[in-house]
């Protein structure tokens, strides 16, 4: 997973992210590549959603599948007795 996917699965928008604060978005860049995903979100959890906030990806850039609605609600059937 490189930097922008990354990015991505924490909806922030790279690009506003980029163009806003390149300084701190190529900082980011260089110690993700050098760590793991996991270490890094350890890392920066409480700078994630200060970020997360200000550049927030847009839902349409997502593509995530909208939920269906279902047919109807499902059918209750009584217990049967057990004499």
């Amino acid at each position: 997973m490189n930097f922008e996917t990354y990015l991505i699965s924490k909806k922030i928008d790279s690009v506003a992210f980029k163009l806003s604060e390149p300084e701190l978005w190529l900082e980011w860049s260089q110690l993700f590549e050098q760590m793991s995903e996991i270490s890094f979100t350890s890392q920066k959890l409480y700078l994630i959603n200060p970020i997360r906030r200000k550049y927030l990806l847009k839902p349409e850039l997502l593509n995530t599948p909208k939920p269906t609605p279902l047919a109807g609600k499902p059918m209750m059937r009584p217990k049967p007795k057990m004499n």
